[in-house]
């Protein structure tokens, strides 16, 4: 019997791999999102278009890497999980512009379930009735983590509204992890062919909405006002873009050697980091409350 597992290494690396990149993203977006709330769609528009750079500059120096080229066909076969990703990216972003960086994981405790539930749909199968009960308590936990709670401070409560991007978020979420696993045989079983086309199909998908939005007008006022730092955003932006494409890449990967569901607990168990995280850089409110609904939620989810 040989002394590793070459398989379990593997997996085990790639969720090691997500779930560093992950908090990464969490932290550094919400810094910047803090620094430029009125710029969600220009800054996650950056974020994309860097990806894209970043990945036609590893094709440039790596010949395994191949950027895919544009057809019709393919295009038309890949827009379903392209719209959804940047629908769920949109949700998620404005989800955690409004919430706590310790709170974002109650926010969207729906994950799991939705997952579930989705997974089931498109398979056509039920779940087994001890995962319905998990899921069962995952749901509960994402309840009482939402429910109110004298012990907030008034500024630390998160709006209705934010709860329902978290929502809308975790449901998009959902289907973009199992729309993925029908989408890779389009680019020929390549995640980063994949990553490419959600990059720059997300990106393209955005743009008229940053337009409409008046964000480039915004952004170029906060640019001439003395009181903002673009520091902040700038970079923000380059390490987000730079971390967005190793995550695009690290969640590919994580549902191509596990499953939907699989990558969803290596999703929710790096909750414990980013609540404790949170705390620490924020200085976020963690109640009773709030740390009992994470501890349900990951007791579900276990």
């Amino acid at each position: 019997m040989p002394m590793f597992d070459t398989e379990r290494l593997k997996v085990a690396g790639v969720v090691t791999f997500y779930m560093g990149a992950a908090l990464v993203m969490v932290f550094v977006n919400k810094a910047v999102l803090n620094n430029a709330p009125e710029l969600p769609f220009i800054f996650l528009l950056i974020q994309l278009v860097i990806a894209v750079v970043l990945l036609h500059a590893t094709a440039a120096v790596n010949e395994r890497v191949k950027i895919p080229k544009i057809d019709m066909d393919t295009t038309k076969k890949l827009f379903p999980v392209v719209s959804v990703n940047i629908v769920g990216l949109v949700f998620n972003t404005l989800c955690l512009r409004g919430v706590e960086a310790s709170f974002f994981q109650i926010a969207r405790g729906l994950v799991l379930p939705l997952t579930i539930a989705v997974s089931s749909a498109h398979s056509r199968t039920s779940p087994p009735r001890s995962v319905m009960f998990c899921a069962g308590i995952v749901t509960f936990g994402f309840m009482f983590g939402v429910s109110p709670s004298a012990a907030v401070p008034l500024t630390a409560i998160p709006s209705t509204l934010s709860l329902f991007y978290g929502v809308l978020s975790s449901l998009f979420i959902a289907f973009h992890a199992v729309l993925i696993k029908s989408s890779l045989p389009y680019c020929n079983n390549s995640t980063i062919e994949l990553a490419w086309w959600t990059n720059a199909g997300s990106a393209l998908l955005i743009l008229p909405f940053v337009v409409l939005k008046g964000e480039i007008a915004t952004f170029y006022t906060l640019m001439y006002t003395d009181s903002w730092d673009s520091s902040v955003f700038l970079w923000g932006c380059l390490v987000t873009g730079v971390f967005g494409f190793l995550l695009c890449v690290a969640g590919l990967l994580s549902i191509k050697v596990t499953s939907p569901v699989t990558h969803m607990f290596s999703s929710a168990a790096r909750s414990v980091l980013q609540t404790v995280l949170g705390v620490w850089i924020f200085n976020d409110v963690l109640t009773i409350n709030r740390a009992a609904s994470i501890a349900i939620i990951l007791g579900g989810t276990m």
